[in-house]
């Protein structure tokens, strides 16, 4: 079947509207447009204006590109070479990105860091917090200028906004799953 963007849009937008729980009225007045326009979208009849996507788009915390894309199955198998890897010190640290979609503001890797290997961490938004699960080694985290070595099984929980970086002081392979969660997460538990 050919892609259809209307069609998308539709299936899209009811999707993430039962996803946060929002009538077709609580989205409306989060976006900030009439109800008739989200109905006629969720209809697939709609071809609305690129300021009403802007808005749709903002109110469900998705890209653009998100609302028109080809929908989603809900389970998703992603094989291993299909995961995005980004090498840092030298090739001595792998990173793999475990969240198949962009989510706003949230973030999962999968960190392997070789004897001697090291990378500095991106500061992330102001109010993130990072957890940094250790599975395998020990990694030392440098948080401000404080130094944490966390050992396997252990977690490191601290401000995601904070300069950091990562190293692997110890003879062995390391491994560490790191969840960046955002601050409106944070502030808004369920």
């Amino acid at each position: 079947m050919p892609n259809n963007p209307s069609r998308n849009l539709a299936l899209n937008v009811v999707a993430l509207r039962g996803a946060h729980g929002a009538s077709q009225q609580q989205l409306a007045d989060m976006a900030g447009i009439p109800r008739s326009t989200i109905t006629n979208i969720e209809s697939g009849a709609a071809n609305p204006s690129l300021d009403n996507l802007v808005r749709l788009s903002a109110a469900l915390g998705v890209g653009i590109e998100e609302l028109i894309a080809e929908p989603r199955d809900e389970c998703v198998l992603i094989p291993q070479d299909r995961i995005p890897v980004r090498k840092y010190g030298r090739g001595k640290v792998r990173v793999h990105e475990l969240l198949p979609e962009r989510i706003k503001g949230l973030h999962i890797e999968r960190m392997e860091l070789e004897a001697g290997g090291s990378m500095r961490g991106t500061p992330h938004v102001t109010g993130t917090k990072e957890y940094l699960h250790v599975t395998a080694g020990t990694v030392t985290v440098v948080v401000s200028g404080r130094m944490f070595a966390v050992p396997t099984g252990s977690v490191l929980a601290f401000p995601g906004a904070q300069p950091h970086s990562y190293v692997n002081r110890g003879s062995i392979h390391a491994t560490a799953l790191s969840v960046v969660v955002p601050g409106s997460v944070l502030r808004n538990p369920e």
